[in-house]
């Protein structure tokens, strides 16, 4: 279909159950219905308005338990959430692909070169480069198209935007050139192996999972090659609490040497003990072994690595409450975690700048606000961004009004959990 003829079925409401099957709300289709047009336009006059096109759609996620565990094989909880980005896409037939995102300079990969250049990495040309190559190494077709996205995942929030990103190209990939045949655990390795090897930044896997397989997901990494996936049956909405994000202000982007020191010093336990990763090891035969670990480790990867252990027994408890309908159970593993992040995995802000601690600081009028009552936790890979907090319906506007008064106006953002993970909408 081409783009007026588009607009007028979104606008005549022909649509709506496509949306509906994605953001869920009346509320939130409107809202979607008016972006999906402007991006439609957008695509029009930079790419031409006789063009046949789609549009795909792939959401952040958040984090719910499982914090710093994936990268060596642990267990998650996450879920994927309503802010999402969407491409409105058309082939091409010149073997390139084109993407401008909005805001942002012009993406163009020229297929017939797909070689990983380090020089390249931070580049965001890179990750629709690797996303290409690593979808045709799984024996998949990809060809040239067209694509004008944009996006509401926050960049650095830790709600994953630039996972949201990779899977959307993954998705584009997927239905444009194979059918929709393409898994979404696919995807999602796909936008791993895209992030570390071709934009040279050392990410797990959870953000990738999350935001390809969509809802309440558990995963286990114990084999990273067959990662065991698990969709949690459990009703947030109807638990009387709502899902905050808060946004404490800075961003990631100069925190890839933190980051690749959390996963660096938990396999540097794993190495001194004659293993790759933390899930080879059996947590006792690893407590025995601290006293001969103490000078060949630094003393941090220790306590990382006892975060590690009980991080992944907090994943098997919160999906048992949730799974067990027992939403109070549930927020005392949340507090748990988040405790073990602050104290033992040390996330919540960088050594580099020891005196600006924002996520410490919303933490704590957090527990002022929250005690007995909540829930909250640092959120996504930390050390700057944002904290997750469970609220009280009852309480949410009082929440939300005095954590703004702090962070600014707009900061708190209340979520809903999104029922699928990377989807052609229309």
């Amino acid at each position: 279909m081409i783009a007026k003829d588009l607009i007028k079925a979104i606008e005549d409401g022909r649509l709506d159950a496509k949306f509906q099957a994605v953001y869920v709300t009346a509320e939130a289709v409107t809202q979607q219905k008016k972006r999906y047009c402007e991006a439609i336009a957008a695509f029009a006059e930079l790419f031409g308005d006789d063009r046949d096109i789609s549009v795909m759609s792939a959401p952040g996620r958040t984090e719910v338990c499982g914090n710093h565990t994936d990268h060596n094989n642990g267990k998650v909880l996450a879920a994927a959430i309503n802010l999402d980005a969407i491409a409105v896409v058309a082939k091409s037939d010149d073997n390139t692909i084109r993407v401008k995102s909005k805001g942002h300079r012009m993406n163009v990969v020229d297929l017939s070169d797909l070689t990983p250049k380090s020089e390249r990495y931070g580049d965001s040309t890179t990750l629709v480069q690797g996303m290409a190559a690593g979808i045709q190494n799984l024996g998949f077709t990809v060809g040239g198209f067209d694509a004008y996205t944009t996006s509401d995942v926050m960049g650095g929030s830790g709600l994953s935007s630039s996972a949201a990103f990779e899977v959307l190209l993954g998705t584009v990939l997927s239905y444009l050139f194979n059918d929709g045949n393409i898994s979404a655990v696919d995807i999602a390795k796909v936008a791993q192996y895209s992030e570390n090897v071709y934009f040279g930044k050392p990410c797990g896997l959870l953000d990738q999972m999350a935001s390809s397989v969509g809802t309440f997901v558990t995963i286990d990494f114990e084999s990273v090659g067959e990662p065991v996936i698990k969709k949690v049956a459990f009703d947030f909405a109807a638990s009387g609490y709502s899902l905050c994000i808060v946004d404490t202000g800075g961003n990631h982007s100069d925190l890839t040497d933190d980051y690749a020191a959390v996963r660096g010093e938990m396999e540097a336990v794993a190495k001194a003990m004659g293993k790759s990763v933390l899930r080879e090891i059996a947590y006792e035969d690893f407590f025995a072994a601290i006293p001969s670990l103490v000078g060949k480790v630094n003393d941090r990867a220790l306590l990382r690595a006892i975060h590690f252990y009980n991080e992944n027994k907090r994943v098997e408890q919160a999906v048992s409450c949730l799974e067990q309908g027992d939403f109070e159970g549930f927020k005392a593993v949340i507090l748990d975690s988040g405790f073990s992040s602050y104290m033992l995995n040390q996330n919540v802000y960088t050594p580099k700048n020891p005196t600006e601690q924002k996520l410490s600081l919303a933490l704590a009028i957090s527990e002022e606000l929250l005690r007995s009552k909540g829930a909250w936790r640092v959120h996504g890979g930390g050390f700057a961004g944002t904290i997750q907090a469970f609220v009280p319906n009852d309480m949410l506007a009082e929440y939300k009004k005095t954590i703004e008064a702090v962070f600014g106006e707009g900061k708190c953002y209340v979520l809903m959990i999104r029922p699928c993970g990377g989807a052609q909408v229309i």
